[in-house]
């Protein structure tokens, strides 16, 4: 018997689709799933001799026109303890600065437009402003990540000349992102001077007496050498590069503007402390530990920043009307003095124990199951390697640990835990408070 015959037509198929497809994904969409379906029946046929059944190709059809609208980038629920999660995305943003990215993809705006004069304005002007004043910088220029502030700095400063830096900052961090290859990159000649774990104020010296365009210092970032080390003092550098007329670039990565050591944690170094120090150029971050959006910032001398702002680099690495507005509402939280209320990271970094040990003890008491236990946070993002904070988790004992895991991630939304042991655990310092209600639906679901 030759079933075939029985496969229907596209026409035919096309006529009995439900009446809400063609509006939802178009006909060329829906015409390109059906075609796939038949074709996986036209298969089965001829390999097994299976009969038609036209609901299947239906129910083959939807799921095709679903997968191929759905977004590839989801909010998740982060549950794992780790505030910068590099694969979650780092960050969270503020409300408000979430707001501002909306209205500035929504709308036109001034974004190069002078409401003053009626004329081009300047790109980033206004952030550019709070950045100068939230950290007493003479100049800023905003770029689209801090892999490319650096470059941009050292193409337009030490292009074709020497750039001197310590073998023990050669660093990698995620990504790929290496400086050795960041400063071949951009022209510069790289001069490595000390060792891995020790590096004398007078290696620097040395390297300034033979000629030298610029000192690079790059922050470990997100790991630590410990035992038999010694490096200069920053503003000794500073000030000895200064006597050669040699200017200093200082890679914070992480941009911390408030003092990690007040909530239990490391010293994260300060940007203006960096600043204050001597340095004359500036690189973080903006979606670490300032807790704003993806961005590369540059601070420093205006004779510096003017230079850089005309490399042609600068307009390939600029940074968009989204990231300035998303960037401008949290920096206006630091100005305000609201960083730890309103910034998603510091409001989990000061969380206190006491409001993270009660959010635990509500789940388990919503779910009527699991244990309380204590355990340690991470920072995360390549910020302050090695330091954890102190916090209270929600732990549970499935009995298909791997199993159970897999039904968290394949939730809607995605939840993100950690196995510890024989155990998932979860710990709300890194779940938003709005989503408490979504995370104990989905863990009620999975585990009944």
């Amino acid at each position: 018997m030759n079933r075939l015959r029985d496969i229907p037509s596209m026409d035919e198929l096309l006529q009995q689709v439900p009446a809400d497809w063609l509006a939802l994904y178009g006909r060329s969409l829906v015409k390109d799933a059906l075609r796939a379906s038949l074709e996986e029946v036209r298969v089965k046929v001829r390999q097994q001799n299976d009969p038609v059944q036209i609901d299947a190709v239906f129910d083959s059809t939807r799921r095709k026109l679903q997968e191929a609208v759905a977004s590839g980038l989801r909010s998740v629920i982060n549950a794992s303890g780790v505030i910068l999660h590099t694969n979650l995305g780092r960050a969270p943003l503020s409300r408000s600065a979430a707001e501002a990215m909306y209205r500035a993809a929504r709308y036109y705006n001034t974004l190069e437009y002078s409401l003053e004069t009626g004329s081009r304005g300047a790109r980033g002007g206004a952030v550019e402003k709070l950045l100068t004043r939230l950290t007493g910088a003479e100049a800023a220029l905003v770029v689209n990540n801090n892999a490319a502030a650096v470059l941009l700095c050292l193409a337009a400063v030490a292009r074709g000349r020497r750039a001197v830096i310590a073998r023990s900052q050669l660093i990698e961090i995620g990504g790929g992102f290496r400086i050795p290859e960041v400063m071949a990159a951009s022209g510069a000649r790289m001069v490595e001077i000390g060792t891995t774990n020790r590096v004398h104020l007078e290696d620097y010296t040395q390297a300034l007496e033979s000629g030298t365009a610029l000192v690079v210092r790059a922050h470990p970032s997100n790991f630590r050498i410990i035992g038999f080390t010694s490096e200069p003092d920053f503003a000794e550098l500073c000030s000895r590069a200064h006597q050669y007329g040699v200017p200093v670039l200082d890679d914070l990565g992480s941009g911390a503007l408030l003092d990690t050591t007040r909530y239990g944690l490391g010293k994260e170094p300060l940007v203006t402390d960096s600043l204050q120090a001597g340095a004359d150029l500036v690189c973080f971050s903006g979606d670490k530990l300032l807790g704003g959006p993806q961005a590369g910032i540059v601070l420093g001398s205006h004779e510096l920043i003017k230079k850089i702002r005309k490399h042609p680099l600068a307009r390939a690495f600029r940074a968009d009307k989204i990231c300035l507005a998303g960037l401008e509402q949290t920096l206006l939280h630091y100005l305000k003095d609201e960083a730890e209320r309103e910034i998603p990271v510091w409001q989990m970094i000061s969380m206190p124990l006491d409001a993270i040990r009660a959010r635990a003890e509500g789940w388990i008491s919503a779910l009527g199951q699991g244990e309380l236990l204590r355990g340690e946070s991470a920072i995360g993002g390549g910020s302050l390697p090695g330091e954890t904070l102190p916090t209270w988790l929600l732990g549970l004992k499935p009995a298909g640990i791997q199993i159970f895991n897999q039904n968290l991630r394949l939730s809607t939304p995605p939840v993100i835990a950690r196995i510890d042991q024989d155990r998932v655990v979860f710990d709300p310092r890194t779940v938003l408070p709005e989503q408490d209600e979504r995370l104990l639906e989905i863990l009620k679901r999975i585990i009944n």
